[in-house]
C-alpha cells in the first residue's frame, strides 16, 4: 500500500512522549524516521514503564509504545565531530523534530537558523511545554504540569475529587498529534519549509474549545461535572447491575425511547423533566429514578437494547476489556512483532486511529535497540568503518 509520506526523511531528536508520539504518527504514514539519541543512554523512555526487566535492558515499555518502525543512531551533539556528522545527516533530511527546552538546540549550534543554511526547505518542529517565547518559556514541563496549568485538572473529576489528573498523558499526546498535523501540512506547502513552534499548553487548550468557550462567550467558568454531560440530561454514566453504563439521550426523541424502554414513560409527564433544560436542572433526581431500573440488569445487556432503538449507550470497559473486543482486534489496530531484539519475546503495540482505503497503516520493524542503525545510516553518508571506529572511540557517536 502506497503511503503519503514515503520518501520523507524525519530526524527524531525527541524524548519520552510528545515528540516520539508525533514521529510515531509520521512513521505509520510512511516516513523514514531516524531517531537521533544521546550516546550511551538514549531516549529516557527506554528506562520507563511497568516492566523493570525491560527498563534495565534499555527497552522500557514506554519506549516500545511509540517507536516501532524507527531507526536508531547515537550522536553526541556536544562533541564537534558529533555535531559535524549530525549536520551531514540534516542535509539528507526533510524534517527535524526536537523537544528540548527552548534555546538548547541553538546553544548547541544546531538550531533552526543554522540548519536552514544547509537545508533551506527543512521543516523544523520544536515541541515544548509553553512555546518558544513568553514569560513561562524556560519553565520545565511534563504532562502533569501542563494538565494543571491548562485547566484540564480543574474540570476533571467531580465536586469531591477535582482537580484531578486525566488517567493518561493527554497533554503529551495532544501536543504530539498537533505537531504531526502541522508537519504534514507544511510538507505539502509551496515553498516547503519553516519553523513550527508547538506549545503543549496551547495544543491542549485548543482541544478544550467547548469548555473554554463557555467562559469566553457565555461568561460561565468551566467546572468538574464528573461523569455527567453538562450539555444534556439524561446523559452520563449510570449504575447498572455489576458496572456502569454510559447513556447519551441528548435528543428529545431519545429521551422518549429511553423512558419507554425502561418502563418509565410516566416521567415525561413530570414538569421537572418536561424539557432538556428542566432535566439538566434536575439531573440528580432523574438519574436516581433511571438507576432503579438500570440496576436490575447488566450494562452490556442494556447497551445492546438501547442502541437497537436509537439511544446511544455503552458499558464502561477496562483497558483489557476493550483491547479484547472484536471492534479492536478485527480492524488491525494492534500490531505484533515477534521475538523483538533487546526484548527477547513477542510484543504487541498500538498503531494509529487511521485506516487508509480500509487498511490500518503499519510499520515493518519493531522499536530499535539503542544505536542499532549506526552502521547503516552513517555508512550511507560515506563514512568508512575506520571513520566510525574513530568517532566511537572519541565519544562523538
Amino acid at each position: 500500500m502506497s503511503k503519503p509520506l514515503e520518501n520523507i526523511r524525519v530526524l527524531d531528536l525527541t524524548n519520552v512522549l510528545a515528540g516520539p508520539f508525533c514521529c510515531h504518527q509520521l512513521a505509520h504514514m510512511g516516513a523514514e524516521v531516524i531517531k537521533v539519541e544521546a550516546v550511551g543512554r538514549g531516549d529516557l523512555a527506554r528506562q520507563l514503564g511497568a516492566d523493570a526487566d525491560l527498563n534495565a535492558k534499555n527497552m522500557g515499555v514506554s519506549f516500545l509504545a511509540q517507536n516501532a518502525g524507527k531507526k536508531s543512531v547515537t550522536v553526541n551533539l556536544k562533541h564537534p565531530d558529533g555535531k559535524a556528522i549530525f549536520l551531514r545527516l540534516v542535509e539528507t533530511a526533510d524534517v527535524v523534530v526536537e523537544n528540548f527546552r527552548p534555546g538548547v538546540m541553538t546553544r548547541l549550534g544546531v538550531g533552526y537558523e543554522e540548519l536552514k543554511k544547509i537545508r533551506p526547505d527543512l521543516v523544523y518542529c520544536a515541541i515544548s511545554g509553553f512555546g518558544q517565547e513568553g514569560p513561562w518559556v524556560h519553565r520545565p514541563a511534563y504532562d502533569q504540569i501542563i494538565q494543571g496549568a491548562s485547566g484540564v485538572m480543574s474540570i476533571t473529576g467531580d465536586e469531591d475529587s477535582a482537580p484531578l489528573r486525566v488517567g493518561y498523558p493527554i497533554a503529551d499526546t495532544v501536543g504530539g498529534m498537533t505537531a504531526a498535523f502541522a508537519i504534514a501540512a507544511f510538507l505539502n506547502g509551496t515553498p516547503r519549509g519553516g519553523f513550527l513552534d508547538i506549545s503543549m499548553l496551547e495544543s491542549v487548550l485548543a482541544t478544550m474549545g467547548w469548555a473554554v468557550s463557555n467562559h469566553l462567550i457565555a461568561g460561565q467558568e468551566p467546572r468538574a461535572n464528573g461523569n455527567e454531560n453538562p450539555t444534556s440530561a439524561p446523559s452520563g454514566a449510570f449504575e447498572a447491575q455489576g458496572g456502569l453504563i454510559n447513556i447519551a439521550a441528548n435528543k428529545d426523541e431519545q429521551w422518549v425511547h429511553l423512558t419507554d424502554h425502561l418502563g418509565l414513560a410516566h416521567l415525561r409527564d413530570r414538569p421537572e423533566y418536561a424539557t432538556r433544560e428542566d432535566r439538566k436542572k434536575n439531573r440528580k433526581g432523574l438519574k436516581a429514578e433511571l438507576e432503579e431500573v438500570l440496576k436490575t440488569r447488566p450494562a452490556r445487556d442494556w447497551a445492546k437494547e438501547l442502541n437497537r432503538i436509537g439511544v446511544p449507550a455503552g458499558a464502561v470497559l477496562s483497558v483489557p476489556e476493550i483491547l479484547s473486543m472484536p471492534q479492536i482486534t478485527d480492524r488491525g489496530f494492534l500490531c505484533t512483532f515477534p521475538e523483538v531484539p533487546g526484548v527477547g519475546r513477542d510484543i504487541q503495540v498500538v498503531t494509529t486511529g487511521i485506516k487508509v482505503n480500509g487498511k490500518a497503516p503499519t510499520v515493518a520493524d519493531p522499536p530499535p535497540q539503542l544505536g542499532q542503525h549506526n552502521d547503516q545510516v552513517w555508512r550511507e553518508l560515506g563514512l568508512s568503518g575506520c571513520d566510525m571506529e574513530n568517532l566511537k572511540n572519541s565519544g562523538a557517536i
